[in-house]
Parts: C-alpha cells; sequence; structure tokens
C-alpha cells in the first residue's frame, strides 16, 4: 500500500511539473529529470544557485525544496496558505493543477511585484511555511536518512541517502515536542548540545500505519541502549556509556558518572540505527557457528547480506585483479581482508554468491564461515557469563518478549529480562533473597506490556546490533525503510538511485 501511494504520488508530482514547466517556458521533458529539475526551477525564479545545491543536504535538503517549490507556485500567483498547504500534503494533486488548469498561467517576477506583501516578507512567511510543513512531514510522514557506517553492507553502503517512511508502521507522536528543527538529537555543529527541551514529555503514542513490522524488514529505530551517553564527542553511540560501565568501570554508575559528562536522552532522541528484524515478538533466534535460526529453522539471508569466510587454498594465491574485479574486495582495507599466507588461508568479507564463486576455484579447498573467537564471551547481551557463555556466532537460544506474554523469573534468566521490566516497561524491580519484588509486590512472574523486536546488520560481522544490547521496544521503532532516493562515494553511484530496498 505504501508504495503505491509513493509511485502514484511520484508520477503526479511529475505529471504537475510538466505542465508547469510548460506553462513558464521551460522545455517540459526536463520536468522528468530528478534534480535537473529543480535546477530548471533554480534557474528560470532566479534563485541563488547555491539553493541547489542545499537540497543535497541530508534532512535540512528537503525543507530547502519545499521552499524552492513554493517560490515556484508563488510565480504562478499562487499566495494563500491553503494553496501552500495543498502544495506540501497533495503535491501530486496539486501540481497538475496548476500545470493543466486554464486558469492558471505563468506570471513571473511580475506576480511577485504585484502581490501587496512586500517581497521579503513573503519569502519570510514561504520560509516559515515551508519550515513548519517539512516539520510535519518529516515526523508523520517520511524522514531523510543517511547509512553512517557498514553494518548493513552491501544491501545499503555508506553515503546511501534513503526516505524512511513513517506511515508503513504508523507515525508517532514526538514524546518531546520542543525541539530544533531540521536535526534529530543535537544542534548543527555542536555535537554535545541537546537540540530539544525536556520541559515537556508525552507519552508514547502511534498512529494507525499501513502494516506493522514484517521479518526482514529493513527497520530505522532509535538505539535502546542510547539512552544513557557519554556526552562527548568520541563517546555517544560510537562507545556505548554501558560498554564503558561494564569494561572499565565494573557496574560502579557513581565513578562513571563523575569522570565524564552524562546525557540522557527521551528514547525518541536516542541515535537513529538501520537494521533488519530478524526476530519477531515471540520468535526463539539462535546462531550457531554464524548461521541465524529462528524458531529453529535457518533464517532468511540477503542475498547482499556480508559476513567474513574463511577460505583455505592450496597454496596458490589469488591474483589482484580476482580479488578487485570479480570478488570486489578492497585489497588494502583489512576489514575485507586478511590474508595468511604460511597457513595458505584468507579470511573475506563476502557476499553469499561471491562465497559460492570462490568455492569453484581450483586453488580453493574448502570456504566456510569465519567464527568469532570464544575468548569474547561476555562481551554479547546479557552479559552474564555464568548462565549464558554466548558469542556473536554462537549465540542463544533466546526468545524475544511479546505484549501480553508472562514470565517466570529466575536468578538464571534475571539478567536477560532486567532492563526490559526496570528501563523500556517503567517498573521497580528488586531481586530478593525471597524472590523478586515488582513494584513494590512480591512476585516472581512478569507479564509484558508491549512488543519486541530483534534487529540485526546484513554485514554480520561489522555490526553493532542486537546481540550486543537486546530487545528494541516498540516504543523505539521509527519507520521502514523504503528507498535510495541519492548515493554518493568520490561522485554519485548512479546505480543506487531510486533503489527500492530489499
Amino acid at each position: 500500500m505504501g508504495w503505491i501511494i509513493f509511485i502514484l504520488a511520484t508520477i503526479g508530482w511529475h505529471i504537475g511539473l510538466y505542465g508547469m514547466f510548460k506553462k513558464a517556458g521551460i522545455e517540459p521533458w526536463k520536468a522528468f529529470i530528478p534534480f535537473y529539475n529543480m535546477w530548471c526551477i533554480v534557474e528560470k525564479t532566479k534563485l541563488k544557485k547555491v539553493w541547489f545545491w542545499l537540497q543535497l543536504i541530508p534532512i535540512a535538503g528537503q525543507f530547502v525544496t519545499i521552499w524552492i517549490l513554493i517560490i515556484f507556485v508563488m510565480h504562478f500567483g499562487q499566495f494563500n496558505f491553503l494553496q501552500h498547504a495543498a502544495l506540501v500534503f497533495l503535491p501530486f494533486v496539486y501540481l497538475p493543477y496548476v500545470g493543466f488548469s486554464k486558469d492558471i498561467r505563468w506570471i513571473g517576477e511580475d506576480a511577485m511585484k504585484r502581490y501587496k506583501k512586500s517581497a521579503a516578507r513573503e519569502w519570510v512567511d514561504a520560509a516559515v511555511f515551508a519550515v513548519v510543513a517539512a516539520t510535519l512531514i518529516r515526523t508523520f510522514i517520511f524522514e531523510a536518512y543517511t547509512i553512517p557506517t557498514e553494518s548493513m553492507e552491501k544491501t545499503l553502503l555508506v553515503n546511501d541517502f534513503l526516505f524512511v517512511s513513517k506511515m508503513s508502521y504508523g507515525p508517532r507522536l514526538p514524546a518531546t515536542p520542543l525541539s530544533f528543527p531540521f536535526v534529530h538529537n543535537t544542534m548543527p555543529g555542536m555535537p554535545t548540545t541537546p537540540s530539544y527541551l525536556k520541559w515537556v514529555e508525552l507519552p508514547y503514542k502511534r498512529l494507525p500505519g499501513f502494516t506493522s513490522v514484517k521479518r526482514n524488514d529493513v527497520v530505522v529505530f532509535n538505539v535502546p541502549v542510547g539512552d544513557t551517553i557519554i556526552n562527548l564527542a568520541d563517546y555517544g553511540s560510537k562507545n556505548l556509556y554501558y560498554d564503558v560501565l561494564r569494561k572499565e568501570y565494573n557496574g560502579n554508575r557513581d565513578a562513571l558518572n563523575a569522570n565524564f559528562p552524562i546525557l540522557v536522552h527521551p528514547y525518541d532522541k536516542t541515535d537513529n540505527y538501520i537494521k533488519r528484524c530478524t526476530g519477531m515478538p515471540g520468535d526463539v533466534i539462535q546462531v550457531k557457528h554464524g548461521v541465524l535460526y529462528v524458531n529453529n529453522q535457518p533464517a532468511y539471508v540477503s542475498p547482499s547480506s556480508q559476513i567474513d569466510y574463511l577460505v583455505e587454498t592450496n597454496g596458490d594465491i589469488f591474483s589482484v585483479d580476482f580479488l578487485k574485479d570479480s570478488l570486489g574486495v578492497d585489497i588494502d582495507n583489512t576489514d575485507e581482508i586478511q590474508a595468511d599466507t604460511s597457513r595458505k588461508m584468507y579470511i573475506i568479507n563476502l557476499t553469499p554468491d561471491k562465497a559460492a564463486m570462490l568455492r569453484k576455484q581450483p586453488n580453493v579447498k574448502n570456504v566456510s564461515i569465519f567464527e568469532i573467537n570464544d575468548q569474547t564471551f561476555g562481551d554479547t547481551f546479557p552479559f552474564d557469563t555464568t548462565n549464558f557463555k554466548w558469542t556473536a556466532d554462537n549465540y542463544g537460544p533466546l526468545q524475544i518478549p511479546k505484549k501480553g506474554a508472562t514470565i517466570t523469573l529466575t536468578p538464571q534468566n534475571f539478567a536477560l529480562y532486567q532492563r526490559t521490566i526496570t528501563t523500556y516497561e517503567h517498573n521497580t524491580l528488586e531481586q530478593t533473597a525471597n524472590g523478586y519484588v515488582i513494584n513494590g509486590k512480591p512476585t516472581n512472574t512478569y507479564t509484558f506490556k508491549q512488543d519486541y523486536y530483534w534487529m540485526m546488520g546484513d554485514n554480520r560481522h561489522r555490526s553493532q546490533d542486537s546481540r550486543f544490547w537486546g530487545y528494541v521496544p516498540e516504543t523505539n521503532i521509527v519507520g521502514k525503510a523504503s528507498l535510495i532516493w541519492f548515493s554518493w562515494s568520490d561522485g554519485p553511484r548512479w546505480n543506487r538511485f531510486f533503489k527500492s530496498i530489499e
């Protein structure tokens, strides 16, 4: 449903520009060329060229695009609030109306001069309207997102620019409505200054959406363990507060908090992560020798996913051309390839089809998933090495909490659910000699109030995901990653433009 609406909206938008370009004396075929059509509008309305380039800024760029379109329709004599609202919220209807209505013609600069408001006032009004409208769009309809890390490669690449649909799962009402526009949780150019105020904090509420989260969807969410951060540029979600607390301070919060500036984010202002939803509420997750299983069945493997493979050869090394051209490996990047020629082995980060290609090479004896060393006990959720000797490649089994499901708390599973019960579901929980006390009442059972999900990166050995911090609450779901609209790496990656995300 969401895709159908998006396609119809895109078609209507371009058809409308076609008619408007024709009226404005611009060759109408140019309306169908992405980016170039906006360049034509900037030129025709005599805006400074810098406005075109500002559209390429992640997140803020969508506000600039709306503002340029408002200026464009003003040159057709479209000045009032309802007309601008129609442009923002129903462009696929309003732009064809302007483009093909016999009662609307191109007036150009004379339209701006004839209108009663001063040009400066009109520009200010247009800018304010664009900010408000784009904020509403970003909150309730879709949001731009840029891939910052390689955790989803090769499904998503660093500097892929995405549209994230808020309508797919239903938009959340902002928990912290007093926030600076255009940005997420920090002020522009000030990475440690919050962009929001906590004077007003609203309870969780999600409006109806087109669907619910489905297994294997690519999802953007607020990382749950980002609620408390060390508020320094080199920490944040790069070096998590809870990891530092556990590894360097042995759980002593007072000592850690005394040495670092600490910031507590509301749940809707923690950093955004993007992963694949590999586990649904109630599913049993397990990783065995690097292979993910869901409910005892091998899980879906994206054709573009990556993992480290141990490649054993008969001694003949691979040529540079084969590694670069056939496997697509950056031979200078140790994250992609490591060679141990003395043992006739390679560790190579590959997609499943490239691994299959390697198995057919005459100098290859064996290709298998390279398992992370078992000495990493304690680095994975729930960080209880007594009861859970799990690693990233040998993990579980673990059942994901589900709304309405009741568990019996025991010393053996306490670590699995303590944070869920206290932090995500806002209860007090004490472990006593006689059992457990929840909200002041002795009990050994608990019933979950919301659904939870298990998120993992497609690049399994390069992903900070649920294996390292646990479940993602329903409250933290932002939206579904739907479309790559732009991609850049030393120049445009044209083959990724307008690519759907599978």
